[in-house]
């Protein structure tokens, strides 16, 4: 453990999670947007393009983490 943060992991549970809300609001805020690589967007456009070709391919929230939650039970 890094001794110059030691003092972080003392507080107690609600006060942590407040420290990591603050830090993720932190850098949602700066104004440089972490790089999407190109293989990505392609695949996202090739996703979306199957997508509305095949409507009926797609599932709903609920159906991806009923099957997420049925492959880690």
């Amino acid at each position: 453990m890094n001794t110059e943060f030691a003092p972080i992991f003392k507080l107690g549970r609600a006060e942590r999670l407040q420290l990591v809300e603050d830090l993720w609001d932190s850098i949602a805020q700066e104004d440089t947007p972490s790089p999407v690589p190109d293989s990505k967007r392609d695949e996202l456009r090739r996703r979306k393009e199957r997508y509305l070709q095949h409507p009926a391919s797609g599932r709903t929230w609920e159906q991806v983490k009923l099957r997420a939650r049925a492959q880690h039970d």
